[in-house]
């Protein structure tokens, strides 16, 4: 039995390996090299802080469910849509998790275990906050993607508010469709 700062300290250093494990289903639209799970989780939470707001949900839960429930593809791997015709991915996923997550603190793991089962449920407004957070950071990724010429990243676009729940979401959706991913700094380069 590890003392729960070895298993901290293990956990932390395998949380690491978001930062390195890419996200595989872009490269069928020819993405070289995509983001991480890691970029992903982390544009994810912060997405889901803003919708949260502004959709009357718990802001920190919401980033905290973004922020943990891909920990599992540390070691299953990120299985795109075509993989998961074959592989019967969520319980793979959640097994990893529980693993992962054994031998943490207990007040810690109960946690961690609650926000990934409440994400995965889909029942509560956070859980589909969070949910609408990470799609919308794939349509995002997908619209930078589209935006520097990889075409074939259109199809993120053109079926990603088929899975939005809330109001916020959808509205940015539409919002994401028409605008560059680089507008942000066009009147910032101004002197």
């Amino acid at each position: 039995m590890k003392t729960q700062n070895k298993a901290l300290t293990d956990f932390f250093f395998e949380l690491g390996m978001m930062k390195k494990i890419e996200h595989c289903g872009t490269k069928f639209a020819g993405v070289k090299n995509p983001d991480t799970i890691g970029e992903h989780t982390c544009r994810a939470s912060q997405i889901g802080y803003a919708i949260a707001v502004q959709e009357g949900g718990n802001p920190e839960k919401v980033a905290a469910m973004c922020a943990m429930h891909d920990i599992g593809e540390i070691r299953i791997g990120d299985a795109h849509r075509i993989a998961q015709r074959y592989l019967n991915v969520p319980p793979a996923e959640k097994k990893a998790f529980d693993e992962q997550t054994e031998e943490l603190p207990q007040a810690l793991r109960d946690r961690l275990r609650s926000l990934w089962q409440e994400f995965n449920d889909l029942k509560t407004l956070d859980a589909k906050i969070a949910r609408d957070a990470d799609l919308l950071e794939t349509i995002l990724q997908a619209k930078e993607y589209l935006d520097n010429g990889y075409k074939a990243a259109e199809r993120w676009l053109s079926n990603g508010s088929t899975y939005l729940q809330t109001k916020t979401a959808k509205e940015l959706f539409k919002q994401i469709r028409k605008t560059s991913f680089a507008a942000w700094w066009d009147n910032l380069n101004k002197v």
